[in-house]
């Protein structure tokens, strides 16, 4: 009788530990599979100062280097009395140019520009154009976009 009793706590320990390798390399997978999901990140501007560009400038290309330009998309969207950073004469247009060169959708508001008077000709080139700056972002964060605002 003890060898049967003996037989099944062996046998219980031998399940219980088959199943914990089981689930530990499934969560292993999980976790790998979890890592490697293409991260998405919505950042507004929407403030007239070249610093805050800047700053936003930098937070997308730290955010490349760190996780790769391929594992992230990133998009900047410029609206109010953020937007004219984004005209040709911008104190940081080689910045903006670069960081979309490199990836970074940069997105103005339609909005904006019809109620500052801005065509698609004031603006830099390559930019991207969204109706209305604020449900950009909303759709964006709805979407799993991280929401960042420098």
């Amino acid at each position: 009788m003890r060898t049967k009793a003996h037989i099944c706590v062996l046998l219980g320990l031998v399940c219980g530990l088959t199943m914990s390798s089981v689930s530990y390399a499934a969560s292993d997978k999980s976790d790998h599979a979890a890592a490697t999901v293409k991260q998405k990140v919505v950042i507004q501007i929407s403030d007239n100062d070249p610093k805050k560009w800047t700053l936003a400038l930098n937070n997308a290309e730290n955010v490349q280097e760190d996780i790769g330009k391929g594992n992230v998309d990133i998009e900047i969207v410029a609206y109010g009395p953020g937007l004219p950073i984004l005209k040709l004469d911008s104190p940081v247009a080689t910045r903006v140019a670069d960081a979309i060169a490199g990836g970074v959708k940069v997105v103005a508001c339609e909005n904006t520009m019809r109620k500052t008077n801005l065509t698609k000709d004031d603006m830099l080139p390559n930019l991207g154009y969204v109706k209305s700056g604020v449900p950009e972002i909303m759709h964006r964060q709805q979407e799993g976009y991280a929401y960042i605002r420098p």
